[in-house]
């Protein structure tokens, strides 16, 4: 019997690249998967793309605690959330703007929250049930041209190691922490300043986002029962260049 059979995983973000690649990867194991995104196209797409079988779709920007609620309560019991929903955005520091500040922690840092206190309550627990967030090498490296990002990205961190000791035993709380990916997200960066990124990491080459979804697939199974309170870093070596 394939490991996930059965099990609800919910994936925030899921029809962006790293989002359908972790569909993917779950799906492969038997699970039935919720993508959630702001797109409803992008999700229909997603969906398309992924066979359409155990997949479903809901189209929500997860701005209060009582959407996420609603959310993880249509689709209980979940086994597994994982949340990779988020904005990217410049941030040019101007002091009479604080637009794209707080759009950053609502989008990376506040839902994240809302998302876990909303998860407890309807998590499966033929587990313990697990719980991946999202992080980034922004907040490692630091992002001159996304503070924003950057501080949202690290406020994640401490959540994963918090709630981590507050919902154990029945929850498994960690992070991935991506490097450059290809994926929608990074195009402008590797557009930008791809060749220089590249030189910088030492595998010589840029991840894929099949290569995000393994860990996070990995973070959910049998395989990863001793593991929780981790952010793991996924870059090909660039921040230890």
């Amino acid at each position: 019997m394939a490991e996930f059979t059965n099990r609800h995983i919910v994936i925030t973000g899921g029809a962006g690249g790293i989002g359908v690649a972790t569909a993917r990867a779950f799906l492969d194991h038997g699970a039935h998967v919720i993508l959630v995104d702001l797109d409803e196209q992008r999700l229909n797409d997603a969906r398309t793309a992924l066979g359409g079988v155990r997949v479903f779709t809901v189209a929500t920007d997860l701005a209060t605690q009582a959407v996420c609620a609603d959310l993880l309560e249509r689709a209980r019991p979940v086994y597994a959330l994982v949340h990779l929903a988020g904005v990217f955005e410049p941030d040019p520091l101007d002091p009479d703007d604080h637009g794209v500040w707080n759009r950053a922690i609502a989008a990376n840092l506040t839902n994240a929250y809302d998302m876990a206190v909303a998860f407890r309550p309807h998590a499966d627990m033929r587990g313990p049930a697990r719980l991946v967030f999202a992080s980034s090498i922004a907040f490692r490296r630091g992002s001159p041209g996304h503070a924003a990002y950057g501080a949202a990205k690290g406020g994640i961190v401490g959540l994963t190691r918090s709630l981590s000791r507050r919902f154990a035993p029945d929850i498994l709380v960690n992070a991935v922490a991506p490097g450059v990916i290809v994926t929608r997200m990074t195009d402008s960066i590797i557009a930008e300043r791809g060749e220089a990124y590249q030189r910088e990491i030492p595998l010589q080459r840029f991840g894929q986002p099949s290569e995000v979804a393994s860990v996070i697939r990995f973070l959910c199974s049998s395989d990863a029962s001793y593991i929780t309170g981790q952010t793991i870093t996924i870059d090909g070596g660039l921040t230890n260049a």
